[in-house]
């Protein structure tokens, strides 16, 4: 049963007093009574000056509260924290549990039956999902859509696993100061977040697959007009939601877990992906092992021939079947029981949906692009807890290898030496960073994707072995280790390593090794500085106080479920 305007209604000591007062101030904004007696739609929406792929969202707004008047509810959106991804420091990912807790509380606190959550760049979709897990009031996810890429010199160009390679030429020598400024107005030539299998796209396609947005909606560009029906629809559905009361701990469960980790394997998905979807998980008490991962990674092929890891852009995945293509490719390994916001179950809806695919960008599950999963977690001496490879971005060359290790100890460290000619480093050498992880002062960002050093990147070399405690951008591509657990802030092994170290990883046996003996490694530990005190205020303390290591979602350890 709805209960709109009347639920939990702030108390004055009168409940009758707190109703007819709210009533009073919704009339001041011109509502009717009529109007006042619906259900209530709630629509959280992370717009925001400094989230520009955001920049669609009036038109998006609009169009749900359409969708929500249309099914006789009442629309009423409110503002939540936005994340832009290139405009926050130190990085988006320090905030990401600030604002789920922001969409939590928010949801908790306003009368509304039900709640649409709108938001796209990278952190905004985690944090909803994380937020409306735990608030556990009917929900269900929009997100603006993806960019479009736009011609450039004969070639396509968008945002940003572009960025990166033009980037890369730059640094090389290959592309002028003049030019590199003209490819900065044509990477993001449209509004939405970046278009290609990025992080934005990863999370928009995870929420699909747990069933959390309506079927086909993850991958509709930001321009199109199917994006402004999907948020007409998602409107209407948010009424049906308020009815029958579904909630996000009917759908977001054990196995739609699974379904998703399956979705992200077989999309050659973000590496963040796994860190916000186990922050996810964790928010209704489902865990997520890195070594099941494995397991679902060896049996789960990647079909999806998307950039950073294949040629192709969003825009084509959306006109060759999108993420139900690829749902009904891997059918055989999926929970089909699982529900989904439109109360139907996965099975239902794939077996209702038109079975074309276009096979240039989504292949047959016995005809992949990589036989194994677009993810792998390596466990060892350097990482007991693990750490993650994206091995379908990286080169399978590297994938058995030792090397000598470069180490720089904090991102001030990277940024002063990694261009300096006297760096000692070799092409088959291993770049180590510490000091980047989850309760650094960095915060965790994406700087696990460490540059190539200038005088190797002008001599042609376009990939080397990289290893970090940070995150990488899902637009990002290379032979790079993340998510080193422990991390070195909290005296994890890989604060152990010196220059000269040899490393060793073994994907086919998941391992990674820093062979150094332990008579020598404790005595390194003996050296190492005392922890730095908490800061002394604010959410900077709540932060590195309360946050968790990489393979348990980063998220904060009393918001768990």
């Amino acid at each position: 049963m709805t209960q709109g305007l009347s639920r939990g209604l702030t108390n004055y000591g009168d409940a009758d007093f707190s109703l007819y007062l709210r009533r009073t101030f919704a009339k001041q904004a011109g509502y009717s009574q009529e109007m006042l007696s619906k259900p209530v739609i709630g629509i959280a929406q992370s717009t925001s000056g400094f989230n520009p792929c955001h920049r669609n969202f009036p038109d998006i707004i609009e169009a749900i509260k359409r969708g929500v008047l249309a099914a006789g509810g009442l629309p009423l959106d409110f503002p939540t924290i936005s994340l832009g991804e290139s405009f926050t420091t130190p990085t988006t990912m320090k905030f990401r549990n600030l604002m789920s807790m922001d969409v939590e509380e928010m949801i908790r606190a306003q009368p509304m039956d039900a709640v649409v959550l709108l938001g796209g760049c990278d952190k905004t979709v985690p944090a909803l999902l994380m937020g409306a897990a735990s608030a556990d009031v009917p929900a269900i996810q929009l997100v603006p859509g993806p960019m479009v890429p736009m011609p450039f010199e004969g070639e396509r160009l968008g945002a940003c696993t572009d960025c990166r390679r033009f980037w890369g030429k730059f640094r090389g020598g290959e592309v002028t100061q003049q030019k590199i400024h003209v490819v900065e107005g044509k990477l993001a030539a449209t509004a939405g977040t970046c278009g290609v299998m990025g992080t934005a796209s990863t999370m928009a396609s995870i929420a699909e697959a747990l069933g959390m947005s309506l079927p086909g909606t993850a991958a509709i560009p930001a321009v199109h007009s199917d994006r402004l029906r999907a948020a007409e629809a998602s409107g209407r559905q948010a009424v049906q939601l308020a009815i029958s009361r579904l909630r996000p701990s009917s759908i977001i469960t054990g196995p739609s877990i699974e379904n998703a980790l399956r979705v992200l394997l077989a999309i050659g998905g973000s590496t963040n992906a796994l860190i916000h979807l186990t922050a996810i998980a964790g928010r209704r008490g489902i865990p997520i092992s890195l070594r099941r991962l494995n397991e679902l990674s060896d049996t789960t092929p990647v079909l999806v021939d998307l950039k950073p890891t294949g040629r192709h852009y969003m825009s084509d995945f959306y006109g060759a079947g999108a993420i139900g293509a690829v749902l009904r490719e891997i059918k055989h390994l999926l929970h089909l029981d699982c529900m989904t916001v439109t109360g139907d179950t996965l099975g239902e809806r794939l077996a209702a949906e038109d079975p074309w695919v276009d096979r240039d960008v989504i292949r047959r599950f016995d005809q992949p692009i990589y036989p194994q999963g677009g993810l792998v977690s390596l466990f060892g001496s350097l990482a007991p807890n693990g750490c993650i490879l994206k091995r379908s971005a990286a080169d399978p060359g590297l994938f058995e290898s030792t090397g000598r290790a470069v180490v720089f100890a904090s991102l001030a460290d990277l940024a002063a030496r990694i261009d300096s000619p006297d760096l000692d480093v070799k092409a088959d050498d291993f770049l180590v960073l510490q000091n980047a992880g989850p309760t650094s002062d960095a915060a965790m960002p994406e700087a696990g994707y460490l540059p190539i050093p200038a005088k190797l990147a002008k001599a042609g070399v376009r990939d080397m072995v990289r290893i970090s405690d940070a995150r990488m951008s899902g637009t990002a591509y290379g032979t790079v280790v993340l998510h080193v657990s422990p991390e070195a802030a909290a005296g994890g092994p890989l604060a152990l390593v010196r220059d000269g170290d040899r490393i060793r990883i073994s994907v086919s046996e998941a391992r990674i090794d820093l062979l150094v003996d332990e008579a020598e490694l404790a005595s390194r530990r003996l050296t190492l500085p005392a922890a730095p005190a908490l800061p002394t205020r604010g959410y900077s303390r709540l932060y590195a106080r309360s946050t968790l290591q990489a393979e348990e979602g980063c998220d904060f350890d009393f918001l768990r479920g």
